[in-house]
């Protein structure tokens, strides 16, 4: 099993760790004749000033399961290994010891080697290690101590002796997606702060891409220094040039590579020698270009990584940071939006120009751009981490295509989104479904409605189009939050103010008693003032649309009053949001206006439904009893029959048993193991709940009966049909699970039958799901009705059918191997549930990205 990666370190450099090998043995010499007589003696317990040779072979041969050890490179150089050995044949301990070079310790790189010795160690059925540490070893014990695991210490001997258990707690993973918050916040920041630039492929005549990223990070005011990379020219662009930027003075912080693909590589080495640490890669002809580009990109990822470098790109735009310390502009676009506190991600490097000359356009201020192209390394998870405490940046947008890491966006946006707001215009098209097994029917998933509410209830404002994304942005940049959905309508045109409080009302927003409040198309600037003034004084309205219209021709107007400034003013003096549909060319300073009533209602109805959400109670994950992943993880290994029965009971769910059966006498016997009253279905994948159609026989209580209805069935659906034990009757449901490309594994709920399929009538959430999540997952459907009492029905078990819902979320999260599970029917009744049929998709391959150790 390859268990290599990139991994990042806390001053945000890249490294390579992956399994130890036997041609390693010279490197570790080499690494451990770099040690200090301090690291030995704290490592060994004893000076060592060599390793003898029957050390060094064991040492660098191991077999990957009772024995390990990864080794961490930058570049060819080893600078840390870790292990860990078993202490017995069937032992489930092992002992875990790592050192690091001199020079690379207070790196993070202990940590990481810890997180990966851990996780291979669980795959090979450990579940604790063992560690002895000097006293003296303070940044070791600190290691093991701020590791997230509940570490036992015992001194004895001289030597603290830990023990602790390597199974995932939410202690460790909040510890680590805590250091992969800094390190990755940490990486980009180098990227957007660079002292010294260096620059590939500005041509000496002042054409092409290079030249132009050149002149514009010249121009832009640039603060550190810019290193001119050509072959032979002595000046470029006004700048003196040199052959490698290893020839200026001092290290390269940010290389920018404009050169033809082929010559990349070199510029990439070249980069790397003068310690760069960060690359924008302009040039094209990658990924995009076809599979041969896609070897070439990931040749470049692999020979950036090794130098420690990270990757914006290739084929992307650029970055910017317009902080006046730095004044960035290493893009391809001429000129950027002012300064302002909006950090934007556009994954499309073609799209980017536009984007930014539309903010400017818009007035936009954005506080930092980064373009990804095809996002082979930097992608906007990255940007989201680092954005999240800039204290530069109030309001992120993301223009995004694709999403490389679903699970995380999803995780990250949660918590990013509590402190800023995330505007993301991301298609809500989904890909087609596929099926549980061979001839069964597609898994749907949410539409495009549901991927929306999906984003909101990650706290991202999804929006639809370019214009929306920018008129959401302006008015987060621009104006506070709404405390509420109530709105006061306030403008100069009866027809203006019909439009815009039936747009309030079709978007759910409540237009306020009193309003709209109309000045009348003669009213004084002094008279809209007034009124304006009104409204953000009245205590039961939460946000304000003003509409104006300029006068009638032969109208008078009071010429020395500027309506402008008067809603500037009052915009500016007021906690309310104030959204405009100012239809003159005078525009109010500092309030967002659109050219029509129904685009300013429909930012300020996106902005309103995220405040919402901030205001709504998060949710816990609560514990579950009864559940058993390693069993869950046996089963999925094993395969075979039944498997969506073993999964499930791993994690509390029991289901009805289920015979399949081909004849009558089979049916017959069966239904004398099981004991009469007996169910007879179809076994036809869609068949098994159409009780509409003939497809299933309830109540059957004596063997004429059971042969009467098999030869019924199997006359019109033909043979194979499945006995189950009768169960007591209840409102029928279904529960489903499809892996989305935006968000990972998603929860679906809904009433049972042919109706509620047809109409899509399913509620979605994004696995796991909190308390708060399964309760909402019951009662949004549109047919929930009939699960409180309906028409003097009982309600049914709402504690049983949350629970149920809690553990299948529970199962999905942790086993990424399952990419569709379907529960159809659940019956549910006033006290308890039945489950079924349950059927389930694997893939034992799949690894979710999202999970075990940190990497890139």
């Amino acid at each position: 099993m390859d268990r290599s990666a990139n991994v990042l370190l806390t001053d945000g450099t890249t490294v390579h760790l992956r399994q130890i090998q036997p041609d390693d043995a010279p490197a570790i010499v080499a690494m451990h004749s770099r040690f200090s007589e301090r690291t030995r003696y704290l490592r060994y317990f004893s000076p060592y000033p060599r390793i003898p040779d029957r050390d060094l072979r064991r040492f660098v041969t191991v077999d990957h399961h009772d024995r390990e050890a990864f080794v961490v490179l930058s570049g060819d150089r080893i600078l840390a290994v870790g292990r860990y050995e078993r202490l017995g044949p069937e032992a489930t301990d092992a002992e875990v010891a790592f050192v690091v070079e001199d020079a690379h310790q207070g790196r993070g790189i202990g940590s990481v080697l810890l997180e990966h010795l851990a996780d291979a160690a669980r795959q090979e059925g450990l579940t604790r290690f063992v560690a002895e540490v000097l006293p003296a070893n303070a940044k070791m014990l600190r290691v093991f101590a701020d590791f997230g695991y509940q570490v036992h210490r015992q001194y004895a001997d001289g030597v603290v002796h830990l023990t602790f258990p390597i199974a995932p707690t939410e202690q460790s993973l909040e510890v680590q997606r805590a250091r992969e918050h800094r390190t990755e916040a940490r990486s980009i920041a180098r990227l957007l702060n660079p002292r010294t630039v260096a620059v590939y492929g500005a041509s000496a005549s002042g054409q092409g891409v290079g030249a132009a990223v050149l002149g514009h990070l010249r121009d832009g005011g640039f603060t550190g220094e810019i290193v001119a990379v050509h072959p032979y020219a002595d000046r470029v662009g006004g700048l003196p040039a040199y052959r490698s930027a290893g020839d200026a003075d001092g290290d390269t912080d940010l290389a920018v590579i404009a050169v033809p693909a082929e010559a990349v590589p070199d510029a990439v080495a070249d980069a790397g020698s003068a310690n760069a640490h960060g690359l924008v890669v302009i040039s094209a002809g990658f990924a995009e270009s076809g599979p041969a580009g896609r070897l070439a990109q990931e040749a470049l990822i692999r020979q950036a990584h090794a130098a420690g470098m990270r990757v914006v790109g290739p084929n992307c735009l650029g970055i910017a940071n317009t902080d006046e310390r730095v004044r960035l502009n290493a893009t391809l676009a001429p000129r950027l939006p002012a300064p302002g506190r909006v950090g934007f991600f556009s994954q499309s490097g073609s799209f980017g120009v536009a984007l930014l000359a539309e903010a400017d356009r818009r007035g936009l201020g954005l506080s930092s751009f980064v373009s990804a192209g095809n996002r082979a390394d930097v992608s906007g998870n990255d940007l989201l981490q680092y954005w999240q405490d800039d204290p530069g940046t109030d309001v992120i947008l993301l223009y995004l295509e694709t999403f490389g890491n679903p699970r995380k966006f999803a995780r990250l946006t949660r918590r990013i989104s509590r402190t800023k707001p995330v505007v993301a215009l991301a298609s809500p098209a989904r890909p087609t479904g596929r099926g549980t097994g061979p001839g069964e029917s597609p898994a749907a998933g949410p539409d495009a409605a549901a991927v929306t509410e999906l984003f909101a209830r990650s706290g991202v404002i999804r929006v639809d189009t370019v214009a929306e994304l920018f008129d959401v942005g302006v008015l987060l940049a621009n104006q506070p939050l709404p405390a509420g959905r109530r709105v006061g309508v306030v403008g100069n045109s009866s027809a203006l103010s019909r439009l815009a409080v039936t747009a309030c009302r079709a978007r759910g927003l409540v237009v306020a008693d009193g309003y709209p409040s109309d000045v009348g198309s003669r009213g004084s600037a002094a008279a809209f003032a007034d009124a304006l003034a009104a409204a953000v004084a009245d205590e039961t309205v939460d946000a304000i649309v003003v509409v104006f219209a300029p006068p009638l021709p032969g109208q008078a107007v009071d010429e020395d009053a500027s309506f402008a400034a008067a809603l500037a003013k009052t915009a500016a003096d007021g906690e309310k949001p104030v959204v405009a549909a100012f239809l003159v060319d005078q525009l109010p300073a500092g309030v967002p206006s659109y050219p029509s009533v129904e685009e300013a209602v429909r930012a300020l109805d996106r902005v309103a439904g995220y405040a919402d959400w901030l205001r709504k109670p998060h949710g816990h994950l609560p514990e579950l009893t009864g559940i058993a992943p390693k069993v869950a993880g046996v089963a999925l290994t094993e395969g075979g029959p039944g498997l969506a029965e073993r999964l499930l009971g791993a994690y509390g769910v029991s289901t009805v048993p289920s015979t399949r059966v081909d004849s009558a006498e089979e049916a017959v016997s069966v239904a004398r193991q099981l004991g009469y009253p007996v169910a007879l279905k179809s076994a036809r994948e869609g068949l098994r709940h159409r009780l509409d159609l003939g497809a299933v026989r309830l109540d059957l209580a004596t063997e004429a009966e059971v042969r009467r209805a098999y030869g019924e069935v199997a006359e019109v659906f033909g043979s194979g049909m499945l006995v189950q034990p009768m169960v007591a009757p209840g409102v029928a449901c279904v529960v489903e699970m499809v892996e989305d490309p935006t968000f990972g594994s998603v929860l679906g709920f809904g009433l049972g039958g042919v109706a509620s399929e047809l109409l899509g009538d399913r509620a979605w959430r994004a696995a796991p799901l909190t308390d708060l999540d399964a309760a909402a997952l019951i009662d949004e459907p549109r047919a929930a009705r009939l699960l409180r009492g309906y028409r003097g029905a009982e309600a049914v078990d709402r504690a049983a059918l949350i629970d149920l819902l809690l553990r299948v979320g529970r199962l999905v999260d942790e086993h990424p191997q399952v990419r569709s599970l379907s529960l159809n029917p659940v019956l549910v009744r006033p006290s308890g549930l039945s489950v079924l049929h349950a059927k389930v998709r694997v893939d034992v391959e799949a690894v979710r990205p999202d999970t075990g150790p940190r990497r890139l």
